[in-house]
């Protein structure tokens, strides 16, 4: 059985005071769960992974960096290193988010450089695919996800150290959703694609997240299809309250 994942991915967003409490009330939720049957990972930004890895300390919340240099250390002005999300507290990292694809024309064999920086650094990674409207209006959906995730995994890719989420451009803080056929279709393909790259036994174990405008009330039936092994949120992981009325879901 594959865990579900339930990631909040803050982006851009919280200082210092509210992002404390928004990682003391994730932390709080989980801590009091009795054996819960998912993970629990928040991704606030760099500014904040000190002061959220003191808040998630004991809980058994993950924490998440939401990028990493693919380089260690050196003249890289600006750049955090996977040493250095490590060093802070965090197992992980989210790569080749459509944000960073798009406003940094990051490419699929940049993402892949990180993810072998980061994994070099025994961070796992949780690595992003997705399409956007024009191409899945083009009928290219298919085709890019298989570029992207043949370019952007790293032959180091096990179960045990990669996520993949996928998160069609298009519905990413729109409101807009694709249909949960559409959802399945495409996981189910990613889990094709792994299992000629890497096997089947990675294939059937590597989990295979949702993004894309979840929210409590579209949740329980994204996180019910075969092939979708939690998701990963944003605007809904700023509140406490919506982003764990998520994960009730799937308890």
């Amino acid at each position: 059985m594959r865990r579900p994942l339930i990631a909040g991915n803050w982006k851009m967003n919280c200082l210092q005071a509210d992002g404390r409490q928004l990682a003391q009330d994730v932390a709080s939720y989980y801590k009091n769960q009795h054996n819960p049957a998912f993970d629990m990972l928040i991704a606030p930004p760099f500014t904040l992974l000190t002061a959220c890895a003191q808040q998630v300390a004991g809980s058994g919340v993950l924490l998440s960096a939401q990028d990493c240099s693919p380089f260690d250390k050196g003249a890289h002005t600006g750049d955090v290193s996977p040493v250095m999300i490590k060093d802070l507290g965090a197992q992980t990292t989210i790569l080749g988010h459509s944000e960073r694809r798009t406003d940094h024309k990051e490419t699929s064999a940049q993402v892949c450089e990180k993810a072998q920086a980061a994994l070099a650094a025994s961070l796992f990674v949780i690595i992003c695919v997705g399409e956007t409207l024009a191409q899945r209006e083009n009928g290219q959906t298919l085709e890019v996800i298989a570029q992207q995730v043949q370019e952007s995994l790293p032959q180091e890719t096990t179960a045990e150290n990669t996520v993949i989420a996928y998160e069609p451009v298009w519905a990413i803080g729109t409101g807009k959703t694709p249909t949960t056929a559409e959802v399945e279709e495409v996981h189910a393909f990613i889990r094709e694609q792994i299992q000629k790259r890497f096997g089947a036994e990675t294939a059937d174990n590597i989990r295979i997240l949702y993004g894309g405008s979840v929210k409590p009330s579209n949740a329980q039936e994204l996180l019910s299809l075969p092939d979708v092994d939690g998701a990963l949120i944003g605007g809904a992981s700023l509140k406490a309250a919506d982003f764990t009325a998520i994960a009730e879901t799937v308890k």
